[in-house]
């Protein structure tokens, strides 16, 4: 039956007036008969019949009740638009009512919405108007009656009052619990696999009805506004308890870092913190499906809500992009040590390749996120990487933020600390992070995929003032946030930074805060335990070795800081030296090459017997062969002279001299010296690994066993 003849049906029964026989005796038509089924009538497949018939019988009765549909020209775009800014303006309304909801929460000893309701009917009070509404909580659903007091400023007012939060800003015809919004919230905060529609589908089970999409939506329209309400009120408590200022929170975000004592002992570092990226909180960009062209990506479908979410952990996109040309990096500057530490670690990472960190999968907008953390695993800052890899501009962001609030003495472990050093020093920011005194570092897990030279350097077990920090804390904080990646892949900007912001702060808060002082307590009996046995089996150790002084272990760091710096490069005075007889050997090819030039441009201009135009021609390339020579003869002459004068050379070398000869051998085997040294330098490093994993002494074939063994579990 169609929607007309069902409105005909309905009008039928709702006329009070008026009976089927009283319809019969004013229409040629027997419709009782029709209705009674006593007589039958001609249905097509097409249909239709049943609500012509009714038309023709019910005349002017069925225009009345037959209402006409408006006609909606808006889009979605303008729906989800008009929605939002009609929330925004009734916001500061809802969130007093929501203090007051609290207020009274508190004071009264209610456990559930339809229990306060229950109380509030038996009250007697006239003055109050009425709003129907259908409410769902978690295991109940039911269509009540709300009062709407004087001092209610719009009806979303009123029903945050009695703790329901509509789904619509005007006119609201569903809402839910606030009770079940925060139970929500809280469930998803601590399993963030828990998304929006499977709770909805939870509460559809227990309500014993059928899941349909728009429930979800609902639910999605309400807990923005919940949590915007949330956020509301924990902005205007910071505001009455003074805590409102610029970056408040970053100052006061970890206690044991940054609350100073009167007269505390400065520390080497102010405050120690990693930062990292992570490429597991993906959004994907909708686009449209309409775009034809191949070569281009197509333009983004995402509707826009005009929402903006603003937080003081959040370093905005636009903050960011200051720094995204200084992120090439270049080795022209720095001392000599930072250099080499540098060039032993490059090609092992690919955030240290600009090639790659620039270019990301086109289906995704933001591709991960870029954090950091401090010591202790309170989050300071994040950042969205956008359509990139982790390029340099996103810790170059995180730097000018903290040398900004903390100023003097910081420290940063990062995984490619050693390179990035560099590109910090070359940076707009390299003079105020030189006078803060900031340090890059390498962090003890990361640390040991860089080359030996690199860990002397960067690694945080040969710096002092670290003590037992690792600066690893990232990868335990990222072990918990990769659960948000289902939940995100599909959100729109504004709920993926909502889902992060909120999944930090609730982990800082009731993570990371409740179990500070057990990783306090448990890191100090462990700095014990290491100083008590140091204090009995260092003397051994030492004493097995035949060693006296502890400083010697000092020394033997900076003696295989020196040995490696030297199988890095070729001694300074060696390589001018075999440049110059190179350079030499070119000049003396060169002048040979003139003179056969010389001697052939004098032939063609005395050859007769051939013609003009042979001539012509021949001389022609005679002539050019000599302006080449000459202008190659002359290049090298200025070579072999500037060489000259910086080995203070005062005779030139002839390959009759002493000199010749032995450089000439020096370059003969240039090439299997080299070989001979990068394979030195391998070995050596690679007996530092084994030690550190305590496989020195053990052979090939059992570290083949290990490793395969290793690879199977």
């Amino acid at each position: 039956m169609s929607s007309d003849e069902c409105r005909a049906l309905e009008a039928l029964k709702e006329d009070k007036n008026a009976t089927i026989d009283d319809w019969q005796e004013g229409c040629d038509d027997s419709f009782g008969d029709v209705w009674n089924g006593t007589e039958s009538i001609a249905i097509s497949h097409a249909g239709g019949e049943f609500t012509d018939l009714a038309r023709e019988v019910l005349g002017d009765f069925w225009k009345i009740n037959n209402r006409v549909r408006r006609v909606d020209n808006r889009t979605r775009r303008d729906r989800i638009l008009h929605r939002n800014q009609a929330f925004t303006e009734q916001m500061p309304a809802m969130i007093d009512a929501y203090l007051a909801w609290s207020l009274a929460k508190s004071k009264e000893e209610f456990k559930s919405f339809f229990e306060r309701l229950r109380n509030e009917e038996l009250e007697n009070n006239s003055d109050y108007g009425e709003w129907s509404i259908s409410v769902i909580d978690v295991f109940y659903a039911s269509k009540v009656t709300l009062r709407i007091l004087p001092i209610d400023a719009t009806i979303c007012s009123a029903m945050v009052r009695q703790g329901v939060t509509p789904c619509s800003p005007i006119s609201p015809t569903v809402g839910i619990t606030t009770e079940a919004l925060d139970l929500y919230r809280v469930a998803h905060l601590r399993s963030p696999h828990l998304s929006i529609q499977a709770f909805v589908k939870t509460m559809c089970d227990l309500h014993g009805v059928k899941f349909h999409r728009h429930l979800s939506r609902q639910f999605s329209i309400v807990f923005d506004s919940y949590l915007q309400i949330r956020r509301s009120v924990a902005a205007l408590v910071a505001e009455s308890l003074q805590r409102n200022s610029p970056d408040w929170r970053l100052k006061h975000a970890c206690p044991t870092c940054t609350y100073e004592l009167t007269d505390e002992e400065a520390l080497t570092f102010r405050l120690l913190y990693s930062m990292d990226g992570n490429d597991s909180l993906k959004r994907v960009l909708q686009r449209s499906l309409d775009h034809d062209t191949d070569d281009s990506l197509a333009p983004s479908s995402e509707v826009p809500t005009g929402q903006q979410f603003t937080s003081d952990r959040y370093l905005p996109r636009a903050f960011v992009d200051r720094y995204s040309r200084e992120s090439e990096t270049t080795t022209t500057v720095g001392d000599e040590e930072d250099a080499a530490a540098e060039d032993s670690c490059a090609g092992r990472w690919k955030n240290m390749d600009d090639a790659k960190t620039k270019k990301a999968w086109g289906i995704y907008d933001e591709t991960g996120i870029f954090v950091a953390v401090c010591r202790h695993g309170f989050v300071l800052l994040v950042a969205d990487m956008v359509q990139s890899g982790e390029l340099a501009k996103y810790p170059l962001a995180v730097i000018a933020k903290l040398l900004d609030v903390f100023g003097k003495r910081l420290g940063s472990g990062y995984d490619i600390g050693c390179q990035f050093k560099t590109t910090l020093d070359n940076s707009s920011l390299g003079p105020l992070a030189r006078s803060l005194q900031h340090t890059c570092l390498v962090g003890a897990f990361h640390g040991h995929a860089h080359r030996r030279l690199c860990q002397l350097f960067s690694l945080t077990t040969y710096i002092k003032g670290l003590g037992l920090e690792d600066l690893e804390t990232c990868e335990r904080t990222f072990s918990k946030s990769n659960s948000l990646a289902s939940a995100l892949c599909y959100a729109s900007v504004f709920h993926r930074q909502q889902a992060i912001d909120c999944y930090f702060e609730h982990n800082d808060d009731f993570e990371v805060y409740t179990n500070l002082s057990n990783f306090l307590y448990c890191n100090y009996k462990q700095a014990l335990d290491i100083l008590n046995d140091g204090d009995t089996t260092l003397p051994k150790l030492m004493q097995d070795l035949g060693l006296t002084d502890k400083s010697i272990f000092e020394r033997w760091l900076e003696e295989e800081k020196t040995y490696l710096q030297g199988l890095t490069r070729e001694p300074e005075d060696e390589t001018l030296q075999m440049e110059y007889w190179q350079k030499l050997v070119n000049f003396t090819v060169s002048e040979e090459a003139l003179k056969a030039a010389m001697e052939a441009f004098q032939v063609y201009s005395h050859h007769e017997a051939a013609s003009y135009d042979v001539q012509m021609r021949d001389t022609r390339k005679a002539e050019t062969a000599r302006h080449h020579a000459v202008e190659d003869h002359e290049r090298n002459s200025k070579l072999v002279q500037a060489l000259e004068c910086k080995l203070e050379i005062t005779m030139r070398w002839t390959p009759e001299d002493a000199d010749w000869q032995r450089v000439g051998r020096l370059v003969a085997h240039r090439k299997y010296q080299r070989a001979l040294d990068r394979l030195e330098g391998l070995i050596v490093a690679r007996i530092f690994e084994l030690t550190r994993m305590n496989q020195a002494a053990t052979g090939y074939k059992l570290r083949k066993h290990i490793a395969k063994a290793l690879q199977t579990t």
